[in-house]
């Protein structure tokens, strides 16, 4: 899943890139006397919070089980597809022309049926999976923000987005913990992805 394109919007849509204040200058902490401002920053890794917390496997898990559903339901009409295609081929050179070109732009037909009907069950899945991870966003934001405070921290990244942060807290699995207990499941329906969203690759 691309999560990051979408988790990481809860950092961004709250603020939290510079959080609480608003303004760089209310980001930067009270320089010590005669020193240098400094900032107190949090890190947490968005892609292991859906990864390892439990309502992230538990979106994975019901993934993997719509997908089954579907190559379930499926299967049979691919099936017939195949064994009509290999008649087809095994006809051929016996087909007068009409004909031969007859059954071919029927399957072809058949087939770009069968090739929407897959399509339109990956989207289903894929906006399902959206309007979930979008709860998530909604969980996630009390607990960073909770944890802003907690910490008095003024800078909250992502830590994939970060290459060199010595200082910085890594507050991943507190975050982890706090997710379990507020949000461990979190029901995947098949619904069609917003308009103009970009479907998630799963």
């Amino acid at each position: 899943m691309k999560q990051k394109s979408l988790i990481a919007r809860t950092i961004l849509a709250a603020g939290m890139v510079i959080v609480m204040a608003g303004s760089l200058d209310a980001a930067i902490a009270a320089p010590p006397p005669g020193g240098t401002p400094t900032a107190r920053i949090l890190m947490v890794d968005l892609r292991r919070v859906m990864g390892a917390s439990k309502v992230g496997q538990d979106i994975q898990r019901q993934v993997q089980q719509l997908k089954d559903q579907a190559s379930a339901e499926l299967n049979g009409e691919a099936k017939a597809l195949k064994g009509e295609e290999t008649e087809l081929q095994q006809q051929s050179a016996i087909l007068a022309a009409d004909v031969k070109a007859r059954k071919i732009k029927d399957f072809q037909g058949k087939y770009a049926s069968f090739q929407k009907k897959v399509q339109d069950r990956s989207k289903l899945i894929q906006g399902g999976v959206m309007a979930a991870q979008q709860q998530v966003e909604q969980a996630l934001g009390p607990i960073l923000q909770g944890l802003m405070k907690e910490r008095g921290a003024t800078i909250l990244v992502d830590r994939t987005a970060v290459l060199l942060a010595p200082n910085a807290l890594d507050v991943t699995q507190l975050v982890i913990q706090r997710l379990d207990m507020k949000m461990p499941t979190v029901k995947v329906d098949l619904k069609a992805p917003p308009a103009g969203a970009e479907p998630q690759q799963q």
